[in-house]
């Protein structure tokens, strides 16, 4: 299949076209600032059960801030200057998940490798940083195909950087991206997006297990339906000795609207509504059954918990352990 890749320009563009709210300029209050020439670790591993986690940063997308179409300009400027947030820009990180289970090494999506914003795509370096071989990975899962998370699943060469996985996809996320004359379809800033996915999902060398709500990855790891930010979007959960964690992908976006205003609307979200509902069940099934979570665009390394507050919730940041 030939590869048409969508350039920055127009990439940026897109971004700039998310649905975004005008809001004023204000300093960007909860950035301390960056590490200076020594850098930060680009990963960090704790575990669940017997089962050891690494998050891998793949960079950071600056996005709008104030993405929530369905809610007031008034509210979210409120909202995020009570967070001490920018109005202006979102910092938003991306983290991914390599779940070594002793029986298999499972990563979570792929990033954006070369093809999407120059802020992102650096999993594979820092993959390196963190002494995990990409041979060693065994299983691929995307949760879903949008830029940020699967153009990064061949290198310049067009060639898979993960040629001995096994991939796996949501087989309706699969059939929604690669239906016939989509990009024709959808709004033109929408079809960069389903170029780059039939770019990605087309890859040669690249064999889709197709999975849907339940699937079993390996065991201690499995898929569960959260559609809205995509039709047919699936999270993934790590299970070992009692203990859980759910990697949200995107179906929970900002670590702190996500939470406290579940039912705010995604820029990005292709159901708002669906979008909002999934979010409502997520955080009433973690918050009951005592499960974490991490957050792809969560402030790095995005694994925390969620609290009921009211009617509402927060997201609880896990404390480092250095033990």
């Amino acid at each position: 299949m030939p590869h048409f890749d969508p350039t920055r320009r127009r990439l940026l563009k897109l971004a700039a076209a998310a649905p975004a709210l005008a809001l004023p300029a204000a300093p960007l209050l909860a950035n301390v600032g960056g590490p200076g020439a020594a850098g930060n670790a680009p990963y960090f591993r704790f575990s669940i059960g017997t089962t050891r986690l690494t998050v891998v940063s793949d960079g950071y997308l600056d996005l709008p801030a104030g993405s929530f179409p369905n809610a007031s300009q008034d509210d979210v400027i409120a909202f995020l200057k009570s967070h001490q947030l920018s109005v202006d820009n979102n910092y938003s990180h991306t983290n991914h998940l390599v779940i070594d289970t002793g029986e298999a090494v499972v990563l979570i999506d792929v990033g954006s490798g070369s093809r999407f914003l120059p802020t992102a795509g650096r999993l594979m370096a820092n993959l390196d940083a963190a002494g995990i071989d990409p041979a060693s990975i065994t299983h691929v899962v995307i949760t879903h195909a949008h830029p940020d998370h699967v153009w990064g699943i061949r290198d310049d060469f067009d060639e898979p950087l993960f040629p001995d996985a096994q991939y796996v996809i949501g087989g309706a996320e699969y059939d929604w991206w690669m239906q016939d004359g989509l990009a024709n379809t959808v709004p033109l800033e929408m079809q960069q997006f389903v170029v780059g996915a039939v770019n990605a999902l087309g890859t040669d060398g690249v064999d889709w297990t197709r999975a849907e709500d339940g699937f079993e990855v390996v065991p201690g790891v499995r898929m569960i339906a959260t559609p809205g930010h995509t039709l047919n979007h699936l999270s993934v959960v790590v299970e070992s000795e009692g203990k859980q964690l759910i990697a949200l992908g995107d179906a929970m976006t900002h670590a702190y609207a996500s939470f406290e205003r579940p039912d705010w609307h995604g820029g990005f979200d292709q159901d708002g509504p669906m979008a909002a509902a999934t979010r409502h069940r997520l955080l009433d099934m973690a918050a009951a059954d005592g499960m974490a979570v991490l957050g792809y665009h969560f402030p790095f390394p995005g694994v925390g918990h969620v609290m009921r507050d009211g009617d509402a919730f927060r997201f609880v940041p896990a404390i480092w352990n250095w033990g």
